[in-house]
């Protein structure tokens, strides 16, 4: 692959991860995250910790529980559970079996994965714990275990409850479960249609035999979280969680998910064809040269020196902007395009976005003279995600300042990523951390 290839492979990334506007999502309501389920890594992230409704996403809950009640035992797929006055009543969507009406463990997974439910989720949850408030409160705990520290789950079915609450990237984490505890039944998620009682239900999740890669998993609506999904992908071995929330209607929802899993693997791509193209360089040098180096050819920026990863100095002219990442709720504030995630940079930006023009060096943070640049990427969004998956990696950098830099050439835009304010010895050390790992990373003196 060519390097105009692998450059337009970010700047399609770019374009995919501008944040629909008002029309299409509700600013309070609208959260994404995308995520590598094999190594974890976080690759697009907006809004993922802010407190959402989880709507219909919590039958997944619902299901992880039955799919334990299955593996001790209690239950088998043939089971018959009964249908009680209390789970008949709930509102659509629903299956309609009448009260006393039986229908078996598997048809109620179908129900809940396909149908999504109500009446079958209460069914589940009285049959499990008795009733759906003592289910609700398992669940709670449950998902407290398998890292879903922001949930809380009061009905079994995600129907309106103003203290049910979750995050995207908590619904992200529950998916991965499903997908790393439950392989056997993860085929459910997979199906697009089933067969009860003389009618054809077809799923709700439209993505999953038309977006290459998709097999599974939910969606959920209601008026107070709007159109929501969670959804699982894997190409060439390489498998993604995305989760979408806030949509307007369900084709809105549908379409930002796909530009995510499209774009999430478009950089992937672009990463593993980068590391070929970095493996030919000559002479040898070190992975996170190479990969440094590769950046600097895309950018049309100096390259940096084969020294090391504590570089004296950082030997480049300030860059035109700079600008302190912060996750602000209302994209259609002044010094915004509304409808974009791209920040507008021009004299009359407020006070509280600081720029600095070309001629006017950026001020830098006051304590810690040094910096660690962790990579540079064709957005600013891809930046932020990458900051948060190297804090993950190199705790020592906790109290940096999270930074992204705008550099244009040629027009064109690159966003540095960079951890602030820190002394040398810590720079240092983290670029060592960060070496082993064969993580991009170098050191800038920045009062050099």
């Amino acid at each position: 692959m060519k390097l105009r290839h692998l450059a337009a492979c970010f700047v399609v990334f770019a374009l995919a991860l501008l944040v629909p506007g008002a029309p299409a999502f509700a600013q309070d309501r609208y959260a994404a995250f995308v995520a590598d389920m094999d190594t974890g890594e976080v690759l697009h992230a907006r809004r993922p910790d802010a407190t959402r409704y989880p709507a219909s996403l919590t039958k997944m809950m619902t299901l992880y529980m039955l799919f334990e009640a299955l593996e001790r035992g209690e239950l088998t797929l043939a089971t018959q559970l009964t249908m009680s006055a209390e789970a008949a009543s709930r509102p659509p969507s629903k299956l309609g079996v009448p009260a006393g009406g039986t229908i078996s463990v598997e048809t109620a997974i179908r129900a809940l994965t396909i149908r999504s439910a109500n009446d079958v989720a209460v069914m589940v949850a009285e049959r499990l714990s008795g009733s759906e408030t003592s289910f609700a409160s398992a669940m709670t705990d449950r998902a407290v275990e398998l890292g879903l520290t922001a949930t809380v789950f009061r009905n079994a079915s995600g129907l309106p409850d103003a203290r049910q609450r979750t995050t995207a990237r908590d619904m992200a984490r529950l998916a991965h479960a499903l997908h790393r505890d439950f392989p056997q039944y993860f085929h459910y998620f997979n199906e697009r249609s089933f067969a009860h009682a003389g009618r054809t239900y077809t799923t709700h999740n439209t993505l999953v035999g038309r977006v290459r890669g998709v097999d599974g998993l939910k969606t959920g609506y209601i008026r107070a979280s709007g159109f929501n999904i969670a959804v699982t992908a894997e190409r060439d071995g390489r498998r993604l969680v995305t989760v979408v929330m806030g949509g307007a209607t369900g084709p809105v929802r549908d379409a930002h998910a796909t530009e995510l899993v499209e774009a999430a693997f478009s950089t992937l791509d672009a990463r593993r064809d980068g590391m070929i193209l970095a493996s030919l360089n000559s002479p040898r040098i070190s992975p996170i040269r190479e990969q440094e180096i590769l950046t600097a050819e895309l950018s049309g920026l100096p390259g940096p020196t084969a020294m090391g990863s504590a570089a004296a100095g950082n030997g480049e002219a300030a860059p035109p902007v700079r600008i302190v990442v912060e996750d602000i709720p209302d994209l259609a504030r002044p010094g915004r395009d509304a409808g974009s995630d791209r920040v507008r940079f021009d004299s009359t930006a407020p006070a509280t976005l600081p720029v600095a023009s070309a001629s006017q060096p950026a001020p830098r943070a006051a304590s810690g003279g040094w910096a660690v640049q962790v990579g540079a990427f064709g957005s600013r969004a891809v930046a932020q995600a990458r900051l948060e998956t190297v804090l993950g990696l190199a705790p020592a950098l906790s109290g940096a300042t999270q930074v992204t830099e705008e550099v244009v050439r040629d027009g064109r835009s690159l966003w540095r990523a960079r951890f602030e304010a820190i002394d040398p010895a810590t720079a240092r050390q983290v670029c060592s951390d960060l070496a082993r790992l064969n993580e991009a990373c170098f050191a800038v003196n920045q009062g050099a």
